[in-house]
């Protein structure tokens, strides 16, 4: 601790001390400043010195405001009371297909079903940064294998697919199977339950941000849980959504919808929520 406090001692020794006497005998450096910067150089250098030589107090690093809002948590996993309520069990009135009309899937004992062939379907509202829940259910009866097995999507601002898909015990490319960030990031497990179980999603997402002339400034990034375990960390997303061909970015607003695929397998949904971030 003596050795601490006494190396300590000799940086502030040089920092007020060492610093003025190479300005003040260095004729180069004297040519760069004018006198008044000079003299602010070294005013600042002395009252540095003056803080290094005080006693810290609790009160110096303590941060009062500004103040976080209070958010009363739901019970397990419903929503929390700041949260934006899409699917609450009991209609569509949040969503519509990609044309306007109005959303074809069926809801029953606040489950919203794919009906195959009807078309995906997106929110009214549109949305940027957000931390999204989501429950889904592969049917019971599933046909097929591999991308036939249960499939759908969750679609961040209808360009960047968290896929949907049933991996129990069910073999597909890797970066395409369940809780990928489709056709980009494999992810750091598999997670899934058996065949019929509701799977959880839990996301944070944050939205691109481009410049004014169209190219990309930041990339979106997005963070999913798996019935609660970590699957995607923090990746940077690459671009849209690409079946073929490599992923790239195009300029789009902030604010996007966010779209559930229908890709011809009956998949169920429920307790759909987010948060604006």
């Amino acid at each position: 601790m003596n050795y601490l406090k006494s190396e300590t001692r000799n940086w502030q020794l040089i920092l007020i001390f060492g610093l003025p006497t190479l300005l003040l005998t260095n004729y180069y450096i004297m040519k760069q400043f004018d006198l008044q910067k000079i003299a602010i150089i070294l005013a600042v250098i002395f009252l540095s010195g003056s803080v290094f030589a005080q006693k810290w107090e609790p009160v110096l690093t303590e941060i009062w405001e500004p103040v976080p809002v209070n958010v009363t948590p739901g019970k397990g996993t419903a929503p929390p009371s700041d949260a934006v309520v899409l699917f609450d069990g009991t209609n569509l009135a949040k969503w519509e297909k990609e044309d306007g009309s109005d959303a074809g899937w069926n809801v029953g004992n606040g489950i919203l079903t794919i009906v195959p062939g009807t078309g995906s379907i997106q929110t009214r509202q549109s949305f940027g940064d957000i931390q999204l829940h989501i429950e889904w259910r592969a049917p019971f009866d599933v046909v097929g294998a591999g991308q036939g097995h249960g499939n759908s999507g969750v679609i961040l601002q209808k360009r960047y697919e968290i896929q949907v898909l049933d991996c129990y015990e069910n073999t597909t490319y890797v970066n395409g199977q369940t809780a990928s960030v489709y056709k980009q990031y494999i992810p750091l497990v598999n997670a899934c339950l058996p065949t019929g179980e509701w799977e959880v999603y839990d996301i944070i997402y944050m939205a691109p941000r481009f410049n004014d002339n169209g190219t990309l400034f930041a990339p979106a990034t997005v963070t999913v849980l798996h019935n609660g375990i970590l699957v995607q960390n923090h990746v940077e997303i690459k671009g849209t959504i690409e079946y073929i061909g490599l992923p790239r970015y195009e300029k789009h607003d902030l604010k996007q919808p966010l779209l559930l695929q229908d890709h011809e397998n009956s998949v169920s949904y429920r307790n759909i929520w987010l948060r604006e971030l």
